[in-house]
């Protein structure tokens, strides 16, 4: 198991990814609203079996690179530290475009909708980047099983992902009806989530190698 403080901050960075707009939820919203709560919820089904292809390919990866590459985790913990201010960025930037502006989306089958999901999720640079550069720099080659840790701190992420993208699936519709009545919530969301991420990369860039 990895330290306490670590899988409580990881879940912290976790769930501040999850909340920050990316290709899996822009698409489970448009697919919600577009075809309905069942046809989100059968899509996120999809996008669950990306992230459990991405946990196992990285725990096995990442044990073999840390075991054989003694200055990986800084490398990793520093590119970690870059992606996120690049999110961060990406949330405050001018012009910044909100998950909830539906794409058009014609009526799919539910296989087409589960595979449609899983492939939007293995395309997705963002959860490749967690998984690659993020996750690492969490895990203490000391403390236990490089693998044990991996799997852990990845059941954790999904765990937090599909949560929140199950609640966004589910209130789509009534979350894009609030935030064009209210625009002001979309700006406060930006920087507020901008200011989580941008905290987070300055202490990951500056944590000492435990």
């Amino acid at each position: 198991m990895p330290h306490t403080s670590s899988l409580l901050t990881f879940a912290l960075v976790a769930l501040g990814m999850a909340l920050t707009p990316g290709p899996n939820m822009i698409y489970l919203i448009s697919r919600s609203i577009c075809q309905g709560r069942t046809a989100g919820l059968i899509s996120l089904g999809g996008v669950a079996l990306g992230f459990l292809f991405y946990m196992l390919s990285a725990a096995f990866g990442i044990t073999a690179l840390l075991l054989a590459v003694p200055f990986a985790y800084d490398t990793l913990r520093f590119g970690g530290a870059l992606y996120l201010l690049w999110l961060a960025w990406q949330a405050v930037k001018p012009g910044g475009r909100s998950p909830f502006q539906v794409r058009d989306l014609p009526a799919d089958s539910p296989r087409k909708l589960f595979t449609m999901g899983f492939v939007t999720n293995l395309l997705n640079p963002k959860i490749a980047v967690l998984y690659l550069s993020l996750l690492p720099q969490f895990i203490d080659p000391e403390h236990g099983s490089v693998l044990g840790q991996s799997l852990t701190l990845g059941v954790v992420q999904v765990a937090l992902s599909l949560t929140i993208n199950s609640i966004v699936a589910v209130t789509a519709g009534s979350i894009a009806t609030f935030l064009a009545r209210r625009p002001t919530w979309v700006v406060i969301q930006r920087w507020l989530m901008g200011t989580v991420l941008a905290g987070l990369a300055v202490r990951m860039a500056t944590e000492a190698r435990r």
